[in-house]
Protein backbone atom coordinates (compact mmCIF):
# COMPACT_ATOMS: atom_id res chain seq x y z
CA UNK A 1 0.00 0.00 0.00
CA UNK A 2 1.31 3.93 -0.33
CA UNK A 3 1.26 6.18 1.62
CA UNK A 4 2.52 9.55 0.66
CA UNK A 5 3.53 12.64 2.67
CA UNK A 6 3.15 16.45 2.02
CA UNK A 7 4.28 18.81 4.75
CA UNK A 8 5.40 22.47 5.62
CA UNK A 9 8.32 20.64 7.83
CA UNK A 10 11.55 21.09 5.35
CA UNK A 11 14.21 18.42 5.86
CA UNK A 12 16.80 20.82 8.37
CA UNK A 13 14.61 18.63 11.28
CA UNK A 14 13.81 15.48 12.11
CA UNK A 15 10.22 15.76 11.70
CA UNK A 16 9.93 14.44 8.59
CA UNK A 17 12.38 10.76 9.40
CA UNK A 18 10.14 10.24 12.69
CA UNK A 19 6.93 10.39 10.76
CA UNK A 20 8.54 7.60 8.35
CA UNK A 21 9.34 5.70 11.70
CA UNK A 22 6.08 5.74 13.02
CA UNK A 23 4.55 4.49 9.73
CA UNK A 24 7.14 1.93 9.10
CA UNK A 25 6.75 0.87 12.71
CA UNK A 26 3.15 0.41 11.85
CA UNK A 27 2.97 -0.73 8.46
CA UNK A 28 6.36 -2.18 7.60
CA UNK A 29 4.81 -3.53 3.84
CA UNK A 30 3.62 -0.13 2.98
CA UNK A 31 6.00 2.06 0.48
CA UNK A 32 6.26 5.47 1.92
CA UNK A 33 6.43 8.01 -0.93
CA UNK A 34 7.40 12.21 0.16
CA UNK A 35 5.68 14.41 -2.43
CA UNK A 36 7.45 17.16 -0.91
CA UNK A 37 8.23 18.84 2.34
CA UNK A 38 8.69 22.36 1.40
CA UNK A 39 5.48 23.41 1.26
CA UNK A 40 6.32 27.13 2.97
CA UNK A 41 5.03 27.44 6.68
CA UNK A 42 1.19 27.48 7.39
CA UNK A 43 0.74 27.87 3.71
CA UNK A 44 -2.43 26.01 3.69
CA UNK A 45 -4.13 27.37 0.11
CA UNK A 46 -0.48 25.97 -1.62
CA UNK A 47 -0.11 22.93 0.23
CA UNK A 48 -3.89 22.04 -1.03
CA UNK A 49 -3.06 23.06 -4.68
CA UNK A 50 -0.08 20.66 -4.62
CA UNK A 51 -1.97 17.87 -3.25
CA UNK A 52 -4.62 18.30 -5.87
CA UNK A 53 -2.05 18.17 -8.52
CA UNK A 54 0.26 15.51 -7.93
CA UNK A 55 -1.86 12.72 -6.36
CA UNK A 56 -3.55 12.13 -10.32
CA UNK A 57 0.40 11.12 -11.07
CA UNK A 58 0.53 8.85 -7.55
CA UNK A 59 -0.69 5.21 -7.22
CA UNK A 60 -4.28 5.53 -5.20
CA UNK A 61 -3.30 4.89 -1.32
CA UNK A 62 -2.77 7.10 1.88
CA UNK A 63 -2.25 10.21 1.65
CA UNK A 64 -1.27 12.03 4.49
CA UNK A 65 -0.88 16.16 4.42
CA UNK A 66 0.17 18.54 7.10
CA UNK A 67 0.41 21.99 6.77
CA UNK A 68 -1.45 22.64 10.50
CA UNK A 69 -1.11 26.42 11.39
CA UNK A 70 -4.01 25.55 14.02
CA UNK A 71 -2.25 22.67 15.79
CA UNK A 72 -2.94 22.36 19.38
CA UNK A 73 -6.55 23.84 18.68
CA UNK A 74 -9.63 23.16 17.97
CA UNK A 75 -9.02 21.86 15.17
CA UNK A 76 -10.24 18.26 13.76
CA UNK A 77 -8.05 15.50 12.38
CA UNK A 78 -9.75 13.95 9.48
CA UNK A 79 -9.93 10.81 7.48
CA UNK A 80 -11.49 11.18 4.63
CA UNK A 81 -12.54 8.22 2.01
CA UNK A 82 -12.57 9.70 -1.76
CA UNK A 83 -14.72 8.01 -4.45
CA UNK A 84 -11.61 6.31 -6.33
CA UNK A 85 -10.55 4.88 -3.34
CA UNK A 86 -7.79 7.28 -2.00
CA UNK A 87 -8.10 7.36 1.57
CA UNK A 88 -7.14 11.60 2.71
CA UNK A 89 -5.56 12.01 6.10
CA UNK A 90 -4.44 15.76 7.90
CA UNK A 91 -6.29 18.45 9.48
CA UNK A 92 -9.45 19.88 9.04
CA UNK A 93 -8.63 23.31 7.61
CA UNK A 94 -9.05 22.89 4.02
CA UNK A 95 -6.05 21.31 2.97
CA UNK A 96 -7.78 18.50 1.63
CA UNK A 97 -10.46 19.75 0.13
CA UNK A 98 -8.98 20.30 -3.97
CA UNK A 99 -7.80 17.13 -3.56
CA UNK A 100 -10.95 15.10 -2.67
CA UNK A 101 -13.11 17.43 -5.24
CA UNK A 102 -10.67 15.66 -8.00
CA UNK A 103 -10.83 11.86 -6.89
CA UNK A 104 -14.35 11.70 -6.93
CA UNK A 105 -15.37 13.46 -3.51
CA UNK A 106 -15.95 12.09 -0.11
CA UNK A 107 -17.65 9.09 1.07
CA UNK A 108 -16.81 8.75 3.95
CA UNK A 109 -15.33 11.29 6.51
CA UNK A 110 -14.63 10.30 10.07
CA UNK A 111 -12.98 12.39 13.14
CA UNK A 112 -9.71 10.99 13.93
CA UNK A 113 -8.63 13.50 16.28
CA UNK A 114 -8.85 10.86 19.44
CA UNK A 115 -8.19 7.43 17.73
CA UNK A 116 -7.39 4.61 18.57
CA UNK A 117 -4.91 4.40 16.30
CA UNK A 118 -3.27 7.57 17.65
CA UNK A 119 0.34 7.67 19.73
CA UNK A 120 0.11 8.25 23.38
CA UNK A 121 0.49 10.25 24.74
CA UNK A 122 -0.24 13.04 22.14
CA UNK A 123 1.99 16.12 21.73
CA UNK A 124 0.04 19.62 21.56
CA UNK A 125 2.52 20.36 18.84
CA UNK A 126 3.40 16.88 16.64
CA UNK A 127 0.44 15.80 15.03
CA UNK A 128 1.98 14.87 12.46
CA UNK A 129 3.43 11.94 14.65
CA UNK A 130 1.10 10.85 17.28
CA UNK A 131 -2.13 11.45 15.13
CA UNK A 132 -1.53 11.42 10.93
CA UNK A 133 1.11 8.96 10.57
CA UNK A 134 -0.43 5.90 13.08
CA UNK A 135 -3.73 6.80 11.83
CA UNK A 136 -2.60 6.70 8.03
CA UNK A 137 -0.58 3.47 8.67
CA UNK A 138 -2.86 1.56 10.26
CA UNK A 139 -5.59 2.64 7.66
CA UNK A 140 -2.55 1.16 4.71
CA UNK A 141 -2.19 -1.65 7.17
CA UNK A 142 -5.88 -2.65 6.36
CA UNK A 143 -7.67 -1.17 9.16
CA UNK A 144 -11.05 0.14 8.12
CA UNK A 145 -11.93 4.29 7.82
CA UNK A 146 -15.27 3.87 9.59
CA UNK A 147 -13.41 2.13 12.72
CA UNK A 148 -10.77 5.24 13.08
CA UNK A 149 -12.65 7.73 14.43
CA UNK A 150 -15.92 9.41 14.80
CA UNK A 151 -18.56 10.06 12.27
CA UNK A 152 -18.40 13.49 10.38
CA UNK A 153 -20.88 14.82 7.92
CA UNK A 154 -18.66 15.73 4.39
CA UNK A 155 -20.62 18.73 4.47
CA UNK A 156 -18.95 20.28 7.45
CA UNK A 157 -15.51 19.64 5.99
CA UNK A 158 -13.57 23.28 6.05
CA UNK A 159 -12.57 23.84 2.17
CA UNK A 160 -10.10 26.11 0.63
CA UNK A 161 -11.77 28.77 -1.93
CA UNK A 162 -9.99 29.81 -4.51
CA UNK A 163 -10.54 33.37 -6.32
CA UNK A 164 -11.68 33.14 -10.05
CA UNK A 165 -10.43 35.17 -13.02
CA UNK A 166 -12.47 38.37 -14.52
CA UNK A 167 -12.25 38.93 -17.82
CA UNK A 168 -13.29 42.40 -18.96
CA UNK A 169 -14.85 43.42 -21.99
CA UNK A 170 -11.62 44.67 -23.33
CA UNK A 171 -10.46 41.05 -22.67
CA UNK A 172 -7.85 41.97 -19.73
CA UNK A 173 -7.63 39.37 -17.05
CA UNK A 174 -7.88 40.18 -13.58
CA UNK A 175 -6.18 37.23 -11.86
CA UNK A 176 -4.67 36.09 -8.45
CA UNK A 177 -1.08 34.74 -7.65
CA UNK A 178 -1.69 31.15 -6.46
CA UNK A 179 1.62 29.95 -5.22
CA UNK A 180 5.31 30.56 -6.37
CA UNK A 181 7.39 27.79 -6.65
CA UNK A 182 11.42 27.97 -5.43
CA UNK A 183 12.56 29.61 -8.87
CA UNK A 184 10.26 32.55 -8.78
CA UNK A 185 7.52 31.25 -11.02
CA UNK A 186 4.46 32.46 -10.32
CA UNK A 187 1.44 30.41 -10.82
CA UNK A 188 -2.34 32.18 -11.41
CA UNK A 189 -6.01 31.42 -11.00
CA UNK A 190 -6.08 31.31 -14.58
CA UNK A 191 -6.84 27.49 -16.41
CA UNK A 192 -6.70 27.12 -20.52
CA UNK A 193 -10.05 26.99 -20.38
CA UNK A 194 -10.34 30.46 -19.19
CA UNK A 195 -8.58 31.93 -21.94
CA UNK A 196 -11.66 32.43 -24.64
CA UNK A 197 -11.68 35.83 -25.41
CA UNK A 198 -8.66 37.39 -23.94
CA UNK A 199 -7.27 37.77 -27.29
CA UNK A 200 -4.26 36.09 -25.84
CA UNK A 201 -1.95 34.33 -28.12
CA UNK A 202 1.28 31.83 -28.82
CA UNK A 203 3.67 34.23 -29.43
CA UNK A 204 2.06 37.20 -28.80
CA UNK A 205 2.84 40.37 -26.20
CA UNK A 206 1.12 40.38 -23.16
CA UNK A 207 1.02 43.35 -20.85
CA UNK A 208 1.38 42.17 -16.83
CA UNK A 209 -0.01 44.92 -14.29
CA UNK A 210 1.27 44.35 -10.46
CA UNK A 211 0.69 46.87 -8.08
CA UNK A 212 0.27 49.59 -10.88
CA UNK A 213 3.86 48.72 -12.61
CA UNK A 214 3.44 47.53 -16.38
CA UNK A 215 5.66 45.20 -18.09
CA UNK A 216 6.12 43.51 -21.25
CA UNK A 217 6.03 39.53 -21.33
CA UNK A 218 5.87 37.20 -24.27
CA UNK A 219 2.95 34.54 -24.48
CA UNK A 220 5.30 31.20 -25.03
CA UNK A 221 5.48 27.01 -24.59
CA UNK A 222 8.96 27.37 -22.43
CA UNK A 223 11.56 29.77 -21.01
CA UNK A 224 13.79 29.06 -23.64
CA UNK A 225 11.20 30.71 -26.20
CA UNK A 226 12.70 34.20 -25.15
CA UNK A 227 15.92 35.56 -24.35
CA UNK A 228 17.51 34.98 -21.14
CA UNK A 229 16.19 38.08 -18.36
CA UNK A 230 13.09 38.30 -20.59
CA UNK A 231 9.42 37.49 -19.37
CA UNK A 232 6.79 34.98 -20.39
CA UNK A 233 3.84 33.88 -19.54
CA UNK A 234 3.28 30.14 -20.40
CA UNK A 235 0.41 27.21 -19.09
CA UNK A 236 2.80 24.88 -16.22
CA UNK A 237 2.35 21.53 -16.59
CA UNK A 238 -1.07 21.44 -14.53
CA UNK A 239 -2.10 23.97 -17.33
CA UNK A 240 -2.64 26.56 -15.67
CA UNK A 241 -1.47 30.30 -16.46
CA UNK A 242 2.14 31.00 -15.40
CA UNK A 243 4.38 33.51 -14.98
CA UNK A 244 8.29 33.48 -15.04
CA UNK A 245 11.28 35.01 -16.51
CA UNK A 246 14.05 32.92 -18.16
CA UNK A 247 16.46 32.25 -16.11
CA UNK A 248 15.40 34.92 -13.27
CA UNK A 249 12.97 35.17 -10.60
CA UNK A 250 9.63 36.38 -11.38
CA UNK A 251 8.25 36.79 -8.17
CA UNK A 252 10.70 39.00 -6.88
CA UNK A 253 11.26 41.41 -9.95
CA UNK A 254 7.45 41.98 -10.17
CA UNK A 255 6.95 41.64 -6.57
CA UNK A 256 4.26 39.28 -6.68
CA UNK A 257 2.92 37.74 -3.60
CA UNK A 258 0.66 35.01 -2.88
CA UNK A 259 -2.80 36.14 -3.35
CA UNK A 260 -1.48 39.26 -4.95
CA UNK A 261 -3.78 40.99 -7.88
CA UNK A 262 -2.27 40.37 -11.41
CA UNK A 263 -4.10 42.37 -14.85
CA UNK A 264 -3.34 40.96 -18.53
CA UNK A 265 -3.77 42.13 -21.43
CA UNK A 266 -3.22 40.85 -25.00
CA UNK A 267 -1.00 43.67 -26.92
Amino acid sequence: MIVSLLTDYGRDDEFVGVCHGVIASIAPEARIIDLTHGIPRGAVRQGALVLRNTLPYIPAGVHVAVVDPQVGTERRAVALRCGDGRVLVGPDNGLLSLAWEGAGGVELAVDVTRSRHRLEPVSATFHGRDVFAPVAAHLAAGAEPADAGEPLDPETLERVELPEPQVAGDGAVAAHALAADRFGNVVLNVSHEALAGTGLTLGGEVEIEVGGEHRLATYAVTFADVPAGELIVYEDAYRMLAIAINRGDARATLGIEPGGEVVLRAR
